[in-house]
């Protein structure tokens, strides 16, 4: 059992032992409505209003030495490192870490890490929010973690040769402890802790050159390892409180579907339950255990009304209007390369298609969950959260209770993939809690968690290229229907931002103003930025927004722009008569590293390009049925250049229904690769996570409602599906960049491509399906 002041055991506290002592009602951002890139879970909200700055952070015990937010040494010698981004399986706690324990000298196994509350010092510099998405948070870190322990490890040091009546260059502190070449003893950090926390901070702390690391560019074990490995490890599903009750709501049927009345007379008598309530997302059966919530909330009769402004459309009705706007003025031209009308105007259409991407869910493994606590005239909120302080002002909101009294304790997440940016469980858990004096846990099951996503956005891609008068192609354009992300998640966003006490008329106000002016690039990300040399470029965003909620997901609008414009590349380089690879590395003469790993990963797959029967075929050694087709793909996001390689079979040569991916080969250059093994990972995870969507992922819309409901009906890929995945990664110099979402983008794009060469089919809709 977890208790309030246990909710996580072994190498990971959940809150920082310095939360009692932080002010966190006021804000201090940076600039009004500031949005950066469309994250993957990213966004990206800065607004700057009026308020009170964070209060020093104190050291957590006595003679302990904690220079700032992130790091504290402790007198045994442990050193502390708040984790100011969250851990959801991406290695953020070991590649962080990895970052400290460089600088410092010292086993990553004398660092406990801490998991952050919501407070100011712990705010993403880039988006101004306390949020873990963009595949950026070992990036964001890389100079300000190292710069920290480095300080940390000088002002140690500093500390002894005052003792010593020494230099501090000639001070060397190593695997935790402090000595002089022409000393007898050696002091441990942590006897040089009090000392150190008496002295001014030291000034110009020089970082390691690369040719010293010790660490970093080594695939050290993962720090949750252990914990994960043995159980250990506390989810927010996990949590379990004293004299807790659980609860379940009973939802509209309808995206977005409104309660009109219900009859509970029923379940009030069923048993273990304590007590059923409206609640803004539906009905809330209170009970005893989870189950006997769920079976009593199915005999309440309840009347629901679909939403005036969405209605109950069909996903044909969706994709009708994104058809309407796609044609429509009043875009946004997010790129403008050269001159693409004059050259319309004297040349020529060399080709033309049309792209479509569905609406997904996130399914994560952890459904949602949160613990909320209202008592006194406070509320602790116990969540998987990729976002705290916008969990904190959810929970704010729903309560009427002012931000200081309410604290968010976090846990490890059972997946994130941006779906837990949004923080509608909490908003469920917290208004369940203003109804019962015990805390209470709310859990969403698998149909709830399908038919009442947030989803990735749909979207409707019309391309065309264009050739000059001697036929050589030179125009791109990429015309988009989407909505904006922003539109749904600036609601709770910038509640943070406002000041302790602001309630949701406020809130609402800056919201609807930030709608408007706040950019979002979430629709098309990966398409505004195509590296290929064409003299002339189009790229616009028709906004089409057919009421529906959507947020982040994984690799968020590169999921789609990668499978569309590595698509519509294939197309050109058969309709010209190339072998794809080689009109991949002519037209992106101007990228080298888009070049690397292109020619990386041709050279690991045994690429050979067949110009007679205009095929890819694997090498002999895999391919003894001679079947066995290869397809091409590159992408660049999150900084990152990724180019992959899928090997496929038809299931039936003569009339193929269905095909089996074999082989995924991936080159990545990520920058430098602080831990390779986690690279390798979170490549195979998107790649895995890309084939799910390619082959089997679809959210319909029947009436406002969604069809899909659990793993049978929306799939995730299976063991025996996997393909076996090579992964080979770039040496580089460069600061690190993005691994959690950049392996996604470019797989449906290479097994279209593989599709393409097998059957003749071009497809040209997700999920790719055969027949």
């Amino acid at each position: 059992m977890i208790r309030q002041s246990e909710v996580a055991k072994g190498l990971v506290d959940t809150e920082a032992s310095t939360a009692s002592s932080m002010s966190t009602g006021g804000v201090n951002r940076r600039s009004f409505l500031k949005l950066t890139a469309g994250v993957s879970g990213a966004l990206c909200v800065g607004i700057s209003l009026q308020g009170c700055a964070t209060s020093a952070l104190e050291s957590s015990e006595e003679h302990s030495f904690r220079p700032n937010a992130s790091i504290e040494v402790l007198p045994d010698s442990q050193v502390l490192v708040t984790l100011a981004r969250v851990e959801m399986g991406q290695g953020t706690m070991t590649g962080i870490s990895t970052l400290v324990a460089e600088e410092l000298n010292i086993d990553p196994a004398q660092i406990r890490i801490l998991f952050a509350p919501p407070a100011d010092a712990y705010v993403h510099p880039e988006y101004g929010l306390q949020i873990t998405g963009g595949s950026n948070s070992l990036s964001s870190s890389w100079l300000p973690m190292r710069e920290a322990a480095a300080t940390t490890r000088l002002a140690l040091t500093e500390a002894a040769a005052d003792l010593w009546s020494v230099e501090a260059k000639s001070v060397r502190c190593d695997q935790g402890l402090c000595y002089h070449p022409e000393k007898d003893t050696t002091l441990t950090i942590g006897q040089l802790a009090g000392l150190a926390a008496n002295r001014p901070l030291p000034k110009d702390v020089e970082l390691k050159p690369a040719s010293e690391f010790r660490l970093i560019g080594q695939s050290v074990q993962r720090l949750d390892a252990v914990a994960k490995t043995f159980g250990e490890a506390r989810y927010g599903i996990d949590v379990e409180l004293e004299n807790m009750v659980y609860a379940y709501i009973l939802r509209a049927p309808m995206i977005r579907g409104r309660l009109k009345e219900f009859d509970a007379s029923q379940a009030n008598d069923m048993p273990g339950v304590v007590k059923v309530a409206a609640v803004p997302s539906g009905v809330a059966v209170i009970a005893e255990s989870w189950w006997q919530a769920k079976q009593a909330a199915e005999t309440i009769k309840a009347d629901w009304e679909p939403d005036p402004v969405v209605g109950e459309p069909d996903t044909a009705d969706i994709f009708r209007l994104y058809e309407e706007r796609i044609t429509q003025s009043g875009f946004d031209r997010v790129r403008e390369q050269g001159d693409l009308d004059d050259l319309a105007a004297e040349g020529s259409v060399a080709l033309e298609a049309e792209y479509r991407a569905p609406f997904l869910a996130h399914a994560t493994l952890e459904p949602q969950n949160c613990v909320a606590w209202l008592r006194d005239g406070k509320c602790d909120i116990w969540a998987p959260t990729q976002g705290p302080d916008i969990a904190r002002f959810v929970a704010q909101r729903e309560t009427g209770l002012h931000r200081d009294d309410v604290q968010v304790h976090q846990t490890y997440i059972g997946g994130g993939f941006g779906r837990r940016l949004s923080q509608d469980y909490v908003a469920d858990a917290a208004s369940v809690a203003v109804h019962i004096d015990r805390p209470v846990k709310v859990i969403w099951s698998r149909e709830d968690d399908t038919r009442h996503d947030i989803y990735r956005p749909g979207s409707l891609h019309r391309l065309k290229a264009y050739a000059r008068k001697d036929g050589g192609i030179d125009g791109w354009q990429h015309k988009i229907a989407a909505p904006k992300v922003i539109t749904y998640y600036i609601e709770d966003a910038a509640g943070v931002q406002l000041p302790g006490w602001a309630g949701g008329t406020l809130t609402s106000m800056v919201a609807s103003l930030g709608r408007l002016i706040t950019p979002d690039i979430s629709a098309f990300e990966g398409a505004d930025d195509i590296a290929y040399g064409f003299g002339h470029i189009q790229v616009d965003h028709h906004v089409a927004d057919a009421g529906i909620p959507v947020t982040y997901w994984r690799a968020v609008g590169h999921s789609f722009n990668g499978f569309v414009v590595e698509s519509f590349i294939d197309e050109l380089a058969e309709a010209n008569g190339q072998d794809p690879l080689a009109y991949r590395l002519q037209l992106l003469s101007a990228s080298p590293r888009h070049q690397a790993v292109l020619e990386k990963v041709a050279a690991i797959a045994g690429w050979r390009w067949d110009p007679e029967q205009k095929r890819s075929l694997a090498p002999a050694a895999r391919n003894e049925s001679g079947n066995i087709v290869q397809g091409l793909a590159v992408h660049k996001s999150f900084g990152t250049y990724v180019a992959q390689i899928v090997e496929l079979e038809l299931n039936n040569v003569d009339e193929p229904t269905d095909y089996r991916i074999s082989k995924v080969f991936c080159a990545v250059d990520c920058g430098t690769a602080v831990n390779p093994d986690i690279v390798r990972a979170q490549m195979e995870s998107g790649i895995i996570f890309g084939i799910t969507a390619a082959k089997y992922g679809d959210i319909e819309f029947d009436k406002g409602r969604v069809r899909q409901s659990n793993f049978h009906d929306y799939q995730l890929l299976r063991m025996n599906e996997s393909p076996e995945i090579e992964v080979a990664i770039i040496d580089s110099d460069e600061a690190p960049t993005g691994v959690g979402e950049p392996g996604l983008p470019p797989v449906a794009a290479a097994i279209g491509n593989a599709l393409f060469v097998a059957t003749g089919q071009r497809l040209r809709q997700l999920p790719l399906r055969l027949g």
